[in-house]
């Protein structure tokens, strides 16, 4: 479970330090940004739902990417508001490689500004987080999205690269 995080009403800008967050995912296991960070950068990808047509089509192809993400030195993850149950099925349905984390609470996408009230799911949107010079996740990159727009996974990784 995350520390409590401060909402904001629109998405998170470039240069902001990435709020800190420990969520599970479909592994039911502990994934933390801050460790992550350390490691590379990293690039969320808030999604409203499993299951759906939009959200699946985009993160299969996030999968279908992984190794030109892993070469621009990004690790990429699923935030939706979905359980870590329903990322597993789904990811097995699907073959997803990537980790899907489970916001269950709806803290993470409200901290980041990806919070969708009317469905009270997440907004869809992507954040690019790099290692500050203090350590810390700094925001480089933002994109929101309307929910039936999918994520075009060509500009990312140009964006990250």
């Amino acid at each position: 479970m995350t520390d409590p995080l401060t909402p904001r009403d629109t998405p998170i800008a470039v240069g902001d330090i990435a709020p800190d967050f420990t969520l599970k995912n479909q592994a039911i296991e502990d994934w933390t940004l801050a460790d992550a960070v350390r490691k590379s950068d990293v690039v969320l990808c808030f999604y409203p739902m499993d299951f759906s047509p939009v959200c699946s089509t985009e993160m299969k192809c996030v999968t279908d990417e992984m190794q030109r993400f892993e070469e621009a030195g990004a690790t990429v993850v699923g935030i939706s508001c979905d359980s870590f149950f329903t990322h597993k099925a789904w990811a097995e349905q699907l073959g997803l490689s990537q980790t899907l984390l489970a916001d269950m609470h709806r803290t993470v996408c409200k901290a980041y500004g990806f919070y969708f009230h009317d469905l009270n799911v997440s907004s869809r949107g992507t954040v690019h987080i790099a290692q500050s010079d203090d350590g810390k996740g700094v925001v480089k990159w933002v994109q929101s999205r309307d929910l039936p727009q999918g994520m075009d996974v060509a500009e990312v990784i140009e964006k990250i690269g």
